[in-house]
């Protein structure tokens, strides 16, 4: 089957296999880390078991989830010399700085602090060990920033020059870290990790509850899930917002296949759903609402934006795929709105906890933050097309001059042992979620399950 493609299609399929496994990971692990940072915080100052009970509950899955994401971004970034050579020879000056940063500042932190923090709990002070952990949680965060940074400069490049060879370098670096689109991406990824991570620990609450809803600890997971998916999910759209519009300033074609946008003019519909049709330029079976898109994306009810007829046809991305990932990822936040609200009314008619509809509702939602974020991804990745760095650089004259065969062979290689390396972990990550969380053994203290529910009466 893979003997239809050419080279250039199974590398960028090859590169959209790794990274869709990997961005999953430090989504989750970005989020993780700080939750872990704030239930320890919420321990040393209240000294209620069922927080310490919660820490070492979800410690182990995000050492398992941490590790996970490190491996899979090795595998990843070995592709830019083997199937990329030449966007890595172009952009190596300024690519290879911002990776190398990531190394320096935010993977030394976490594998510093990380082995105090596993295993140093019955070892060191509770302070050290606490800014041990918020270490770690500042590491992953360190992390997303160059990550973004390097990413965005692909999506939005500033502050760069060419040399003599014809490579890119960098003329300014606060200018190429800071560049036009960097700062609503950074927002945009680091609020998507705490809702991917809010909506896993909301799942394994509410999965808990719909077994024993005098769980104390389950209680005390799905209340923190439910406040993050009630403040964090309606700033995420308003961070969302801010983004689009940046990116209708720099890639108004992507802005264009998002919306599904043929044509420009005045007074756009927003389209809800419907097929974008290539061959006519026109979106089948639609329904729309009059002028939508230009309220949104021009504030102005008969607003103009640009449409792909502003462009040529050659650089026009796949408009179906990126029209639909949009819609996917907005659906999903749109869900983790109704969750908040729905879980402020049960809370406020105090039927958080009894709620089976609920509950079915947030354990419906535990993949919801990873389809957000691939789908994300998707838009952002192949809303760039045909470019590899935007309006400089496309995405045919970086790959390298190799076989077909060969991109195939790793290709079926990487699938293989992708699904049983990390269909292992994975098993092992819902075995451990699994655990009744009030049998978390705390070997510190004499915890049982009376104590923990009268500090928890106590504090509703």
């Amino acid at each position: 089957m893979l003997d239809s493609f050419d080279a250039l299609s199974l590398a960028r399929f090859q590169f959209a296999f790794t990274v869709a496994f990997h961005i999953i990971f430090p989504a989750f692990s970005i989020g993780l880390a700080s939750f872990l940072a704030v239930t320890e915080a919420l321990y040393l100052k209240t000294r209620n078991p069922v927080y310490q009970k919660m820490w070492r509950y979800w410690v182990k899955i995000f050492a398992v989830v941490f590790g996970m994401g490190v491996v899979s971004g090795l595998v990843m970034s070995y592709q830019f010399g083997t199937n990329w050579s030449v966007f890595s020879d172009k952009a190596g000056p300024v690519i290879g700085p911002l990776m190398g940063y990531e190394v320096l500042t935010a993977f030394f932190l976490e594998a510093g602090f990380l082995g105090v923090m596993l295993f140093g709990m019955n070892k060191v002070g509770e302070r050290l060990h606490f800014f041990a952990t918020i270490m770690v949680a500042i590491g992953t965060a360190i992390s997303a920033f160059w990550i973004l940074s390097v990413n965005s400069w692909m999506q939005t490049p500033a502050g760069w020059a060419l040399n003599s060879d014809g490579q890119f370098i960098a003329k300014d670096w606060f200018a190429v870290i800071f560049n036009p689109s960097f700062p609503y991406r950074l927002m945009h990824m680091v609020v998507a990790a705490y809702l991917t991570t809010a909506m896993m620990i909301g799942a394994v609450g509410a999965w808990h509850l719909l077994r024993d809803s005098s769980s104390a600890v389950a209680r005390k997971m799905f209340s923190m899930a439910m406040w993050m998916a009630l403040i964090v999910a309606p700033i995420q759209a308003f961070i969302g917002d801010m983004h689009g519009l940046n990116t209708l300033e720099h890639q108004p074609a992507k802005v264009a296949a998002m919306e599904g946008h043929f044509k420009t003019e005045p007074g756009a519909p927003l389209y809800l759903f419907g097929w974008p049709n290539m061959e006519t330029a026109e979106v089948d079976y639609s329904i729309a609402i009059p002028n939508g898109a230009s309220l949104i994306l021009t504030h102005s009810l008969d607003g103009e934006f640009a449409g792909l007829d502003q462009f040529p046809r050659e650089q026009w991305p796949n408009v179906p795929l990126v029209f639909w990932s949009f819609r996917i990822m907005v659906a999903m936040g749109l869900l983790m709105i109704l969750l908040g609200v729905i879980s402020a009314w049960k809370r406020w008619r105090g039927r958080l906890y009894q709620s089976r509809f609920l509950h079915r509702f947030a354990l419906l939602m535990a993949p919801s933050g990873f389809i957000a974020v691939i789908s994300g991804w998707v838009v952002t990745e192949a809303g760039r097309q045909p470019w590899t760095i935007y309006g400089l650089l496309k995405t045919h004259e970086s790959a390298s001059p190799i076989a077909a065969e060969g991109v195939a062979g790793s290709l079926l290689a990487f699938i293989v042992v992708y699904f049983f390396v990390f269909g292992a972990g994975v098993f092992y990550i819902i075995r451990k979620m699994r655990q009744h969380p009030d049998d978390v053994h705390v070997p510190d203290y004499a915890v049982h399950k009376g104590i923990a529910s009268e500090f928890l009466m106590n504090e509703e």
